[in-house]
């Protein structure tokens, strides 16, 4: 099984942690990320794009010439599609683009991730972060105290929100809640800080 340091909130080390093998210590499967990622990024698209087709553009109600005797080719309405005008074929038209892997190849790539972050030496345990208002400053210094000063991810439980309050306005630093680690998230950020009850949650959910 991995294990890691165990820092407290001053950057001082105080002992170990041992880390669950089935979710810190599998080899990562990096098509299975790559899905996954895609996946994200697809829920994130807006889809609102739209253009309008030829019953959606104004005008072309009469006919713009008689059908036979003129020379012209025949025409029905001066906003078909080969109008100058005219409405658009083919065109983009508002949808999501949204679509889910298997809940177990989701598992799997968070996993992979995770495990990645341990390889890497990019996972950081605190014991906690705590305190007793919310102080951007006080979260600045535990930062510095850690040696990070990369884009960071902190995954807190969910009652600690003096420190979620803390790090809100920092840049590059980002606050989840143990059930709302995403692949996105770990990979998007170089370093990963989890407290201990945090990360007993997250290993609750995905052993």
């Amino acid at each position: 099984m991995p294990t890691v340091a165990l820092y407290k909130q001053d950057g001082m080390q105080n002992g170990e942690v041992t880390l669950n093998d089935a979710v810190f210590g599998i080899e990562p499967n990096e098509s299975v990320v790559f899905d996954a990622i895609t996946m994200q990024r697809a829920s994130l698209r807006q889809g609102t794009h739209a253009v309008k087709n030829r019953s959606a553009v104004r005008g072309g109600g009469r006919k713009p010439w008689r059908q036979k005797g003129t020379g012209r080719a025949r025409q029905g309405s001066i906003r078909s599609p080969q109008w100058r005008g005219g409405g658009v074929v083919f065109g983009p038209t508002p949808r999501s683009y949204s679509y889910k892997l298997p809940k177990k190849v989701r598992r799997l790539a968070i996993r992979s991730v995770l495990s990645s972050k341990v390889l890497d030496k990019e996972l950081i345990v605190v014991e906690g972060l705590n305190f007793d208002a919310p102080k951007t400053k006080e979260f600045r210094a535990v930062l510095t105290n850690l040696d990070v000063n990369k884009k960071v991810l902190v995954v807190l439980e969910n009652d600690n929100d003096f420190a979620a309050l803390s790090a809100r306005n920092l840049p590059g630093v980002k606050i989840v809640a143990p059930n709302n680690v995403s692949v996105l998230d770990v990979v998007a950020h170089d370093n990963l800080i989890i407290t201990k009850a945090a990360l007993e949650k997250v290993e609750e959910a995905l052993q």
